[in-house]
């Protein structure tokens, strides 16, 4: 596969994680398994509030070939089929849920040393389409991505963004939202595996008038121990400690705070991810 500019979908994804992925306020419990011949399955439960749920994942590797088949509580079928190469520089995503037989989804990438190519179709009578392309390399990218709704024969969405990544820093500029929203953010990172990062994100919603500014990072304590932690304009706090306490298991805790609003009540999550 081309060592290329990367995905649409992957320009501010580096700072999005920081400042969102696994910052959670309900109770989740994971539990993976693997086996030599290629199979995973994860078994998951969720408590949020007073309601519980859970869903079951299997995932095959063949070949240059995955299957992902998951089913929740509430008797829904996820299914998942990705081919690498059955096209040269190409990977081949087809994507079912059952009993909704209209979300249905067939989306074909296209990876070359200066260009990505994303096209999705809906596979139902009145599809969707969306179409994304990024130019540059691994160092500069502008990219670009449109939505078309064929039943209304209108644009449901139209974004551009642009990513500058150095070997310790990672920038990025999105104008979305079909230009009433723009978002640049940018992340450095400490030291050189990469483990602890700070990161600051500005995003302007011209409609509203409305600013966010919100600043965090990570910090690996130890090879087993990371915190993150964010704050924003609005006074919304938010911290999280992982902790892997036996390979590949990792326990985390998370909170997030209104400092403007101390009366209300504070969120909190715990998650444990086990994989013996």
């Amino acid at each position: 596969m081309s060592k290329g500019p990367g995905l649409f979908a992957d320009i501010g994804k580096k700072a999005k994680d920081l400042l969102t992925r696994d910052y959670i306020s309900d109770q989740k419990f994971t539990v993976s398994t693997y086996s030599d011949t290629g199979v995973a399955i994860t078994s998951t439960a969720v408590k949020k509030g007073g309601l519980s749920t859970g869903d079951v994942a299997v995932l095959y590797k063949y070949k240059n070939s995955v299957i992902d088949v998951k089913a929740d509580t509430g008797s829904n079928i996820n299914t998942t089929l990705t081919f690498t190469e059955i096209i040269p520089s190409t990977k081949t995503i087809a994507s079912f849920k059952f009993p909704d037989y209209n979300s249905g989804k067939l989306e074909v990438q296209y990876f070359h040393d200066h260009a990505t190519l994303t096209t999705s179709v809906a596979l139902n009578q009145s599809p969707a389409v969306d179409l994304s392309v990024t130019i540059g390399t691994p160092s500069i990218a502008f990219g670009a991505e449109a939505g078309y709704d064929t039943t209304s024969g209108c644009f449901t969405k139209y974004t551009a963004g642009i990513s500058v990544a150095k070997p310790d820093s990672y920038a990025s500029i999105i104008l979305g939202d079909k230009g009433d929203t723009i978002r640049a953010s940018y992340v450095h990172h400490l030291d050189s595996l990469k483990k602890s990062a700070a990161v600051g994100e500005i995003s302007r919603r011209f409609s509203t008038n409305d600013n966010t500014f919100t600043v965090g990072g990570s910090y690996a304590i130890d090879p087993l121990t990371t915190v993150k932690a964010k704050l924003n304009n609005h006074g919304n706090l938010g911290a999280l400690l992982q902790h892997e306490i036996i390979p590949k298991s990792i326990l985390t805790l998370s909170g997030e705070f209104d400092t403007k609003a101390l009366d209300k009540t504070p969120r909190f999550g715990l998650a444990l991810a086990l994989k013996p």
